[in-house]
């Protein structure tokens, strides 16, 4: 499967039936397109297995409440969709994106309340997310655009809204050759990078920012639980730019980044050391197992 991803061959789940690829579509007028009123997941499935599914399915729940909306559909009937996607275009090794979001109806102002919640379930192939960076590592830019207060809008719901800041930053980022940005929050905070969480180490101990204005991934969590399992320190603090000339190693972690050490942020250069390549590793087997 390659090309436009409106133009493939496949079938996708959408409220409750598998359509075919080319004619998911919504109507112009869908409010989610107009004012960002769209929560989603992104997972991976490796052998069949999707890593972490329900975990996933109930985050997209919550996620819909954060934003004023409830998903017409439970957990069970969320994980059989999934299914059902991944089986309908005969793959076991796949990325998987579940969408929820206000379509269109009798309001098209910012309040849509009267508006039906739609679900949508698409399964693709999808490689390395920053390419050849888990040998080399990524070389990233610091964004200028902020992660905003959680007084702003809800930092721990998976909202499509929360992105936009994410996508001017990565095509800044691309157009100076390098493959992502890393962002502070409000305060100036080092925060993550526009999808995926971020880690240092620094002799033998970890540093990662708290997840106080940014989304706590799922795959972060699993790695400070694997790095707690092999009595590694794990610090979960305020990390100041200033910081980041200490720091030894860096790695990214995400469902589409897995994880991926980074070689360059700025000016400040990282090892990809025998921690990030063990972690590395570590993740890419428990995924599989």
């Amino acid at each position: 499967m390659a090309g436009a991803y409106d133009d493939r061959d496949g079938k996708i789940w959408m409220d409750g039936a598998l359509v075919d690829w080319r004619s998911a579509n919504v109507h112009i007028l869908t409010h989610a397109m107009h004012y960002a009123s769209s929560v989603f997941e992104g997972e991976r499935c490796y052998n069949g297995k999707i890593f972490k599914s329900r975990e996933h399915s109930e985050r997209l729940i919550r996620s819909g409440k954060l934003i004023d909306f409830d998903i017409p559909y439970t957990v069970d009937e969320i994980e059989a969709a999934k299914i059902a996607a991944l089986e309908a275009n005969g793959l076991k090794d796949a990325y998987v994106r579940a969408l929820a979001w206000r379509g269109s109806g009798e309001d098209m102002g910012v309040a849509a309340a009267r508006n039906p919640v739609h679900l949508a379930v698409a399964v693709w192939e999808w490689g390395n997310y920053y390419g050849d960076a888990k040998t080399r590592g990524a070389k990233l830019d610091i964004a200028k655009w902020k992660r905003p207060s959680p007084e702003t809008a809800p930092s721990q719901a998976k909202a499509a809204g929360l992105y936009m800041i994410a996508t001017m930053s990565k095509h800044a980022a691309e157009a100076k050759g390098c493959s992502d940005a890393m962002m502070f929050d409000y305060r100036g905070y080092v925060a993550e990078a526009t999808g995926a969480n971020i880690f240092f180490v620094k002799d033998g101990e970890v540093h990662t920012p708290k997840p106080d204005a940014f989304l706590n991934g799922l795959t972060r969590q699993t790695v400070i639980d694997m790095l707690k399992a092999h009595q590694i320190k794990v610090h979960e603090r305020v990390i100041m730019p200033e910081e980041l000339e200490g720091f030894q190693q860096c790695w990214l972690t995400g469902t589409a980044a897995e994880v991926t050490p980074v070689g360059q942020i700025g000016d400040y250069n990282f090892d990809v050391g025998q921690m990030t390549q063990d972690i590395s590793a570590e993740y890419e087997k428990l995924v599989r197992s």
